[in-house]
């Protein structure tokens, strides 16, 4: 595995998995790499990327816990993600209808962050903070 390759990478449950790839790309920049469909016409598993970092995604599934954040009564995980223009990044979010649930500002650590949760509920952090191990 080539060390440049993402170690980590969300996987996350949609209702509708086909309009949750289209708002990705609009809403957030994301890049469609795979979509693997099924035989109603939804998706059993797609991988989409954002510069070198991935993310995968599919439809809910209730039998393996894997459910949509609107069908449950609250989040348990963020996705949190550097972007290097976050102006930029906010004004598209926002012109494409993502939820805007923390407003674009600066902190006391020295970042520039907002936060927006997609179609579904999904809350994403975007901002110029980088955690460094």
């Amino acid at each position: 595995m080539s060390s440049s390759a993402p170690k980590i990478y969300p996987c996350l449950a949609y209702r509708d998995p086909v309009a949750a790839l289209e708002f990705l790309t609009t809403a957030f920049g994301f890049r469609k790499m795979m979509e693997v469909p099924d035989d109603k016409g939804s998706i059993v598993h797609a991988e989409m990327s954002f510069g070198p970092e991935v993310i995968m995604l599919g439809s809910a599934k209730a039998e393996l816990g894997w459910m949509s954040p609107l069908d449950l009564p609250a989040l348990s995980q963020t996705v949190c993600m550097y972007v290097p223009n976050v102006d930029e990044h906010y004004q598209r979010a926002k012109a494409s209808g993502a939820k805007i649930v923390r407003e674009l500002a600066d902190t006391s650590y020295g970042a520039r962050e907002y936060s927006a949760k997609d179609l579904e509920g999904h809350e994403w952090h975007f901002g110029t903070y980088r955690p460094t191990p």
